[in-house]
């Protein structure tokens, strides 16, 4: 297997679960990992939140941990890397209204490199406008701005995840273990037992 070059991009209030545990499964198979957030530098940190779903019609929200980021966003040079990772929870709310995450997005999506989004990492995609003909997932919420970008919406339920050529989505942390898989797949990752 050939270790790729991963571009994570979070931002303050990710999903504890959607930055850690993917940022660590993807480091833990031999893949680098750069975790950035705009206006930010390595050695800098994001807040995260825990959401859970504890019988409220939707998810609360908790204080999480604090994730040092190991790259400057400034820095990013999208040609450089071999996929994107798009964290969710309450960041890609904002961080979709930076230029660069747009750009950096788009660079992605038009040179069929495989990204990885979950929950509401899908509202970059949305925002950088490259949903348009793709199957994709993200948290419920999401939904109407997914479809109205031009996606169709697929629910594999909340542990299960979509694969769409070198899109790769999940609904939520829940599903970890599928999205994860799924992407491995697409980036050609191959563990032995």
């Amino acid at each position: 297997m050939a270790a790729k070059k991963i571009l994570q991009l979070v931002g303050d209030y990710a999903e504890d679960y959607e930055v850690m545990a993917p940022f660590q499964m993807l480091t833990m198979v031999g893949h680098t990992v750069h975790a950035v957030c705009p206006d930010k530098k390595s050695g800098d940190y994001i807040l995260t939140a825990i959401h859970d779903f504890d019988g409220a019609q939707t998810y609360s929200e908790k204080p999480g941990h604090r994730f040092t980021l190991n790259a400057t966003f400034a820095e990013v040079n999208p040609a450089s890397y071999d996929a994107l990772m798009i964290s969710g929870g309450r960041a890609p709310e904002y961080i979709r209204m930076n230029p660069k995450v747009i750009e950096i997005t788009r660079h992605f999506a038009n040179a069929g490199k495989p990204i990885a989004s979950v929950c509401h990492g899908v509202q970059v995609l949305a925002a950088a406008n490259v949903l348009k003909g793709k199957t994709a997932t993200g948290y419920y919420a999401c939904r109407a701005e997914m479809e109205l970008a031009g996606a169709t919406f697929k629910d594999p339920g909340v542990d299960g995840a979509v694969t769409d050529g070198t899109l790769v989505t999940a609904v939520a942390w829940p599903g970890h273990a599928a999205w994860m898989a799924q992407f491995l797949k697409v980036l050609g990752t191959r563990i032995e037992p």
